[in-house]
């Protein structure tokens, strides 16, 4: 049974104006990164010319890496905001250069580099453990630090000269969707036009609950089992601040939600009761027969997304 413990808008409000600040205030060193410009997750598109990675470095932080894959022609531009999957992977979209949008993929917390994953910020199943440490700390650490830095890449992205400063979206897949929504909230204030999530993870924990197969969600529902009832109530409210439902109210800017009707990995049914609570313009797309993962409708949705209100 879920604690009485979610998050109200309110203290929702002030978790994102106190994550903002903190990103604010990180002092950032970005550089570009000397790597094979050939990648074999990423393919031959990454050899580009005008496709680089970059590494964000801080005293205060561990150092994280993007991928920033500009337009040829001068002048500046939309920018659009790439968030990974929960395997950490990093992901080039030539298709949306093409269309004429600058892309930073973002990849934070450092698990993944331009060499490849860092194996040594693993947990000891073998996945990356920023949920459970979302939990575990009472959401001091995990996806507070993880937002942090995606709000530091946004910053960074805004004040780069190929890059309009007023028109920004972020999208993703699975984790990368829910973290799209959650940033998106974030910089609902900061030129944020549109999001565009795919199969979002982080999303309904609450309903989620309820179900035999948690799905992804079975990276935390079985540690959340073994805590006492006062740290498990600080775990659900670390869950509810990071809970893409309880940011519905911020997400006023036009929002994209795609499901798979065969995804039992972040059931459509959540996805579905998220839609529903958005306050503005949305559109939520169940793609029947389509299992949990990549796929290309949803980057043609995207795109025809951000071409229409980014």
């Amino acid at each position: 049974m879920i604690p009485e413990v979610y998050p109200t808008p309110t203290e929702v409000d002030a978790w994102c104006e106190t994550l903002l600040a903190a990103a604010d205030a990180v002092p950032v060193k970005v550089t570009t990164v000397e790597a094979a410009p050939y990648e074999f997750r990423m393919g031959p598109w990454a050899s580009t010319s005008h496709s680089r990675y970059v590494a964000f470095s801080s005293r205060r932080r561990s150092t994280f890496y993007g991928y920033w894959q500009t337009l040829p022609s001068s002048g500046p531009a939309p920018a659009l905001i790439h968030l990974p999957g929960y395997g950490a992977e990093m992901s080039a979209h030539p298709e949306l250069v093409a269309a004429g949008y600058n892309v930073l993929h973002v990849n934070p917390l450092g698990y993944a580099t331009p060499l490849g994953p860092d194996e040594s910020k693993r947990g000891v199943d073998g996945n990356w453990p920023v949920l459970p440490d979302t939990a575990a700390s009472g959401g001091k650490r995990g996806y507070r630090d993880w937002l942090r830095d995606a709000v530091v890449a946004a910053n960074w992205l805004r004040q780069q000269p190929e890059v309009h400063p007023d028109r920004l979206a972020v999208f993703g897949t699975s984790q990368g969707g829910g973290t799209a929504l959650l940033l998106a909230s974030l910089l609902r204030d900061r030129a944020c036009r549109a999001v565009a999530a795919d199969q979002p993870f982080l999303t309904n924990f609450r309903l989620m609950e309820e179900y035999e197969e948690k799905g992804a969600y079975g990276l935390v529902f079985p540690f959340l089992e073994t805590l006492k009832p006062q740290r498990q109530a600080a775990a659900w409210r670390a869950l509810g601040l990071i809970d893409t439902a309880s940011h519905a109210h911020r997400l006023t800017m036009p929002t994209l939600l795609t499901a798979g009707g065969a995804d039992t990995i972040c059931p459509t049914t959540t996805i579905q009761a998220l839609s529903d609570a958005l306050p503005g313009t949305r559109n939520f797309t169940e793609i029947q027969g389509q299992a949990h993962g990549y796929n290309q409708y949803f980057v043609h949705l995207a795109r025809a997304w951000f071409d229409s209100f980014v």
